[in-house]
């Protein structure tokens, strides 16, 4: 556990994952090392301690902090690293932990500090090591629309994977570093796992959606990696 904020991290073993898109018909395979990962959501309560910020719609303190861009998770990243006495992933960044527009965002590979996971490392660590569509029963592992009265609930609550990570299905999407297609989208972000309004069949491991860096949606959250140097 990482003592100023109570983040509890799990190590993730190196692998390989093949992601796919649905739109284009494209499948691509990447290699992962060994990092570590959240083994939830960065709650309210969490990211309110790091940034001193409530922008959530739903309020408590358990609950997986929402209605925050791509950018706000960068911050939080950069201002948790500067916390815990870490070097910051990103840069560039200012004595704060700020950042600039997602554009000017860069990842530092030498740095140990807080990041948002890479696409890859995310659908590697939600697999767990399975191959299907959910690594179990949606209603005991997922908050999804046809259980979730359509609201948040606290993280956690629902049964973790083989690797003990929590809510990688359903209850907010989580923010990842990738862009999702350049050519297509520009700036855009990759979102995954589904969230608390969202049907059964978008709750699966393989769903990829997208959203602009700075949009802040009530369905939206992240959980923060660290690279094993």
């Amino acid at each position: 556990m990482d003592t100023g904020t109570d983040i509890s991290m799990i190590t993730v073993p190196a692998g390989r994952v093949t992601l796919s898109d649905r739109r284009t018909q494209r499948s691509w395979t990447v290699e992962t090392a060994p990092y570590r990962l959240a083994a939830h959501a960065v709650t309210q309560a969490q990211y309110a301690r790091v940034t001193g910020e409530h922008p959530s719609t739903a309020q408590g303190d358990r609950l997986p902090v929402e209605g925050v861009s791509w950018l706000d998770a960068v911050r939080f990243c950069n201002a948790l690293s500067l916390r815990e006495g870490l070097p910051p992933a990103y840069r560039p960044h200012s004595g704060t932990g700020d950042v600039e527009g997602a554009e000017a965002v860069g990842l530092d590979p030498a740095s140990d500090g807080y990041r948002l996971p890479s696409e890859a490392e995310w659908e590697h660590a939600c697999r767990a090591g399975t191959t299907g569509a959910r690594y179990g029963r949606l209603d005991d592992i997922a908050w999804h629309r046809g259980n979730s009265r359509e609201r948040p609930h606290e993280v956690g609550s629902r049964q973790p994977n083989a690797w003990g990570l929590y809510d990688t299905l359903g209850n907010v999407w989580e923010w990842c570093w990738d862009v999702y297609d350049a050519e297509v989208y520009g700036s855009y972000r990759v979102l995954r796992g589904g969230g608390w309004f969202d049907e059964h069949w978008s709750c699966r491991a393989s769903v990829r959606r997208r959203s602009h860096p700075t949009f802040r949606i009530d369905d939206t959250g992240f959980r923060v990696a660290r690279s094993v140097l």
